[in-house]
């Protein structure tokens, strides 16, 4: 036997006894109303709450209330075909320098920390929620869980490309001890719960 084969021999019969996963208990939250929940987070870490029946409502408020005349935004979703262009896969990362505003549809958001989950189902080009200027999120309001233990018994069992969860407009306070919105990733983040 080489010295290396002892060393690897020595290892595997020196492993500790085997330990199962702990259980991890259900924190039950009672009775929470979740989207008042999702609201008072997302608003406290920077984001905007936007509570609509209809995707047409996104549209309008898009379009009018919240972000104007944007010079370029950006989705893949139908029903923003009149102010979005789409994208591909494909696309190079770099065009999308100049993106003001990029929407997305999430299926799943948290309440305790104002997050929403995206897939590359979502966003084949991974680079946009984070290159953009302004970002928003359309969550149905059933797809609001209480808490990160919720969400990972949702997600789980599938296998993503890419996966992120995205809380609020990016920030950082190491730059003189100040609060800076947008220093690597999005200056806004805006959220739709429809329903």
């Amino acid at each position: 036997m080489s010295s290396r084969e002892n060393i690897l021999a020595a290892v595997k019969s020196n492993q500790p006894a085997f330990v199962g996963a702990p259980v991890i208990p259900h924190f039950a939250q009672g009775e929470i109303n979740l989207v008042e929940k999702y609201g008072t987070v997302l608003s406290g870490i920077g984001g905007k709450l936007y509570l609509v029946e209809t995707h047409n409502q996104v549209l309008d408020i898009l379009q009018t209330d919240f972000f104007g005349p944007a010079k370029r935004v950006v989705s893949n979703l139908g029903y923003l075909s009149a102010m979005a262009e789409s994208y591909t896969s494909d696309a190079n990362p770099h065009s999308f320098k100049n993106v003001d505003l990029f929407v997305v549809e999430s299926r799943l958001a948290v309440a305790e920390n104002g997050a929403v989950w995206v897939t590359d189902q979502e966003i084949p080009q991974r680079a946009l929620p984070f290159i953009t200027q302004h970002l928003a999120a359309i969550v149905h309001k059933n797809d609001i869980v209480a808490t990160m233990h919720d969400a990972y018994d949702k997600i789980a069992n599938f296998d993503y490309g890419f996966a992120t969860f995205i809380a609020g407009p990016s920030k950082t306070a190491d730059i003189e001890q100040s609060l800076v919105l947008g220093a690597h990733g999005a200056r806004t983040m805006t959220v739709f719960v429809v329903g």
